[in-house]
């Protein structure tokens, strides 16, 4: 899982998958959930990042997994 903000535009992805996302759907305003070929979540993106959640806190909490962290 990746989470990709991107600030020229005020949008956080958060990709959830590495499969291709073949349908997406809005389910509120500025918030749009992208799925596969076999209707499995693979992504979120949100629109107006900054007014919808906290950017400035990431608290990760017994992830089974590794913890990179990309700051480029």
């Amino acid at each position: 899982m990746k989470l990709n903000y991107y600030a020229e535009t005020d949008s956080l992805y958060i990709d959830l998958s590495e499969r291709a996302s073949i349908d997406s759907r809005e389910v509120s305003e500025g918030v749009v959930l992208d799925y596969d070929a076999t209707g499995k979540l693979v992504g979120i993106d949100i629109d107006n990042a900054k007014n919808k959640v906290d950017l400035g806190r990431l608290v990760l909490s017994k992830l089974p997994g590794k913890v990179e962290n990309d700051a480029a």
